[in-house]
């Protein structure tokens, strides 16, 4: 039977199955209630970015805002979006996952972020850019977490601390070796693999017949291009 789809080459293959390789089904991100689509896109940027497969979205005050494609650069089409109808569904699907909760807010029992350990499963909760995150998201978490400030402003944007502590997450599981070995099954990794061919067109069981490449282990962003 003759495939149909776009044509995948073997080095694109390899792009995509050492990307599923190196991603962290032990970190997440809940977004709650941000409003603006560029934040959000940005957001989603640095989660595929680091390796986080999957980020919750909770809307039940605002509405979801349009994605701007420019600024996430389609890291959409690479991640797993879940919308909660409340903080306590999605809290239930994060604990279920075995994920401790840190909503981000300064309160007197917070903690420093670079305190924490990120090694473990965890998922940062991000709040509305003017009131922050909820008062029930902050009681029910499993814990609260600040980003030391030295200057005048106690906060950042909401999309930049998102950034921070995802990176210092990426830091510490470097560190530790969680992207040297895949932290799914072979049989999630396959299933992810094709869900992510079919977003872009291309037939997964004619793709599935192309000889892995090589995928080296650290590259940049001018590497593997295809």
């Amino acid at each position: 039977m003759e495939s149909v789809g776009k044509p995948i080459t073997a080095r694109r293959l390899a792009r995509m199955r050492g990307t599923l390789a190196r991603r962290q089904p032990g970190l997440a991100v809940v977004m709650e209630n941000i409003y603006d689509g560029h934040n959000v896109s940005a957001m989603l940027r640095t989660c595929d970015a680091v390796g986080a497969a999957t980020a919750h979205l909770v809307y039940d005050v605002e509405e979801v805002p349009e994605i701007a494609g420019g600024v996430s650069v389609s890291a959409q089409r690479w991640l797993d979006l879940r919308r909660h109808e409340s903080i306590a569904d999605c809290y239930s699907a994060l604990r279920a996952s075995g994920l401790t909760i840190y909503a981000t807010t300064l309160g007197e029992f917070s903690h420093d972020l670079y305190d924490l350990d990120l090694t473990r499963p965890t998922a940062f909760v991000f709040g509305n850019e003017v009131r922050g995150v909820s008062e029930e998201a902050s009681r029910t978490a499993d814990g609260t977490v600040f980003i030391p400030m030295m200057g005048m402003v106690e906060s950042l944007n909401v999309s930049v601390a998102c950034a921070v502590a995802l990176y210092e997450a990426l830091r510490q599981r470097r560190l530790a070796g969680q992207y040297d070995a895949p932290g799914m099954s072979a049989e999630e990794i396959d299933g992810r693999l094709r869900d992510w061919l079919a977003r872009e067109g291309r037939d997964p069981d004619a793709a599935a017949s192309i000889s892995d490449a090589v995928v080296p282990r650290a590259r940049n962003r001018h590497d593997l291009r295809g």
